[in-house]
């Protein structure tokens, strides 16, 4: 964390200093804003959090709800959601506080006495290091109170708006804020109060039953749910032995549990199965009660028992596999003439089960792929049009979703004789655990994504796919740290630049590649810095341009970098030493993410996902991929 390059700061520094908007936010809803998002779930919450780091962009965040959520339905948090919770700040307190999955137990059927489960797997959660960040159980709540914080520690000073409901919304043809709303009080002294409200843009985070997917038109497609769960937290006495592991259990009975133990030490969840749901039984089905789920789980954990002490949430559920067949506003027909300015989000646009843990997951990849996309675009430095590869990426990434849950939650359903081989469960959960840890995610090429021509220079950093953080040193400080954790979610690129195998204190007249490169990037009329960054800016303001040398930190000196790696920030012009790197004895990330030894140039979109890989002679393709998404700012 960086700060006093404004000034000597004596208060937490994580309060940013209020600007634009932040300088005199009005309380209430105002008639007018930039963005108006709907619905304070993950993907809504993750959305304002990063709109939040816009201080010129107006951005709203309504909730029909008098107050805060306080009992959240989500509560697994793969791995890839702690990498974005640490660009937000979070992930080190979030994981202080959550129950850690390390193991996943596999009980079934007993083959000497059958009516008795007994476990038969173990494996580990990460069997191969796919992230140094955990698998966390924590209450959806408290997740939405981390992001809650980040708004009101923003420049924005943002707050959700609670006790407004959505209506209805029309999009209209009204110039600047096109998107007219019609909203409801709830609470407050303006309770039962009907207005409409006009945006710019529009994010619909508001369910399954979205009314702002109702108003522009938009159909989930896909299967409704023949089977039917009961969920439960509780606090129990049992004699269970795996109470507090992660377990997939099968039973003679035809009946499974997925048990995931929550935070805290005490609390579990139970995901009981209740049986096939047909559409006559599904109003009975739905009126299991909490003492019938715990019989039903008391018989499939023979000859184990369970005696419920507490509950503190529980539901019956049966949840189709549905995806909408747009996630924003603009038919196929329209896209060469028409930008979007509607967009739905998490629920409003694919349902599935709760069992793959992927709801809240994928919900918060939505909103993170969208904020800094709307930032960009209502700041002038991106064209409308990129507004359109939300849902160009994000559709792609839920059918995949609904297509794995289908197959798991099919598997969870199968009675143990059912299975041809009976580890099929253990060998699906090991053979498929990056997906539903959230790294199998490949976007394809666009105007943000590149071609993979020079995927060979950075074999280990798939273009397309998330930027997997390798440890370095920073040599300034010479503290070994995760490159990745040193981006945070402040809407700038960052582009990486690997240095060949020259000294870099050598002379300067003894020219290198990446001197080459770098003297062009910080002089050309054609490099992304100076095209992109207005001149009242940081040199560092749009775009975060790191070196990572061959060499260990004691075998150069931080000014032997580049002017481009050392900008000057703040009113007081001071150096910033933070983003030169060595490599780390013994953990060398030339080798750990196969870089050339010749170099190479790695770009990385605001929300963590690698755009383009590049030789560092081909100043000409950097120039010509920022041309294609943002605007000329000198």
């Amino acid at each position: 964390m960086q700060f006093h390059h404004h000034g000597y700061v004596s208060t937490d520094p994580r309060v940013q200093p209020a600007a634009g908007i932040g300088l005199d936010r009005p309380q209430e809803l105002p008639d007018e804003m930039d963005v108006l998002i709907v619905g304070t779930g993950p993907a809504g919450m993750i959305t304002a959090a990063q709109l939040a780091e816009y201080p010129e962009v107006h951005t709203r965040i309504i909730e029909k709800r008098p107050e805060r959520l306080v009992v959240g339905q989500a509560d697994g948090i793969q791995a890839r959601s702690v990498e974005t919770f640490q660009a937000f700040g979070f992930a080190k307190s979030i994981s202080e506080e959550a129950y850690h999955i390390t193991e996943m137990a596999f009980w079934k059927p007993d083959t000497e006495n059958p009516d008795h489960i007994v476990r038969t797997g173990q494996p580990a959660d990460d069997p191969g290091g796919v992230s140094e960040f955990p698998h966390l159980i924590v209450n959806q709540a408290r997740i939405l109170d981390q992001f809650a914080e980040c708004m009101a520690n923003s420049p924005s000073r943002m707050s959700p708006d609670y006790g407004v409901e959505f209506l209805s919304l029309q999009v209209t043809d009204d110039a600047e804020h096109p998107v007219h709303v019609t909203v409801r009080h709830t609470a407050g002294p303006r309770e039962a109060e009907e207005r409409t409200v006009r945006a710019k843009y529009v994010l619909g985070a508001d369910g399954a039953r979205s009314g702002v997917r109702r108003d522009i038109g938009r159909v989930p497609h896909g299967d409704r749910a023949d089977h039917a769960w009961g969920v439960m937290d509780v606090l129990a006495r049992t004699d269970f032995p795996d109470i507090r592991l992660k377990c997939a259990i099968q039973s003679r009975s035809g009946g499974s549990i997925l048990l995931i133990p929550r935070e805290g030490g005490h609390l579990f969840r139970m995901y009981v199965d209740l049986g096939v749901a047909t559409p006559e039984q599904s109003k009975e089905i739905r009126a299991t009660t909490v003492e019938q789920i715990a019989e039903r789980a008391n018989d499939i954990l023979t000859p184990y028992t369970l005696e419920v002490q507490h509950v503190a949430w529980n539901s019956v559920y049966e949840v189709g596999h549905r995806v909408t067949d747009h996630f924003d506003d603009v038919d196929d027909v329209d896209r060469e003439s028409k930008d979007p300015h509607v967009f739905i989000a998490g629920d409003a646009c694919h349902t599935h089960s709760a069992k793959a843990g992927q709801g809240m997951n994928v919900s918060m990849q939505d909103g993170f792929n969208l904020g800094w996309k709307l930032g960009s675009v209502l700041t002038g430095r991106a064209p409308a049009s990129l507004l359109h590869t939300y849902s160009g990426e994000r559709q792609e990434i839920a059918q995949n979703l609904i297509d794995f849950d289908r197959e798991w939650s099919t598997m969870m359903a199968k009675k143990p004789e059912d299975f041809e081989n009976p580890k099929e469960l253990e060998e699906f959960y090991n053979k498929t655990f990056e997906f539903p840890a959230g790294f199998m995610t490949e976007y394809r090429p666009s105007m943000i994504t590149g071609e993979a021509d020079h995927q060979g220079l950075a074999e280990g950093w798939t273009v397309g796919k998330r930027f997997k953080s390798a440890r370095v040193v920073r040599r300034g400080d010479t503290n070994p740290m995760h490159l990745g954790h040193h981006a945070t979610a402040d809407g700038r690129w960052r582009i990486y630049a690997f240095a060949c195998g020259a000294n870099p204190g050598a002379p300067a007249e003894e020219t290198s590649a990446l001197r080459r490169w770098a003297q062009w990037l910080d002089e050309s009329p054609e490099s992304p810095v100076n095209r992109f960054t207005r001149s009242d800016e940081d040199r560092d303001a749009v775009f975060d341009v790191k070196v990572i040398y061959q060499q260990t930190h004691t075998e150069f000196e931080v000014t032997d970098a580049p002017a481009i790696f050392r900008p000057e920030v703040g009113p007081f012009k001071l150096f910033n030493y933070e983003k030169v790197f060595a490599v780390l004895e013994g953990e060398d990330i030339f080798e750990e993410r196969g870089i050339s030894r010749d170099g190479a140039v790695v770009v990385v979109r605001p929300d963590q996902y690698v755009a383009h890989v590049l030789p560092l002679d081909d100043t000409q393709g950097l120039a010509d991929f920022f041309a294609g998404n943002m605007l000329d700012q000198s």
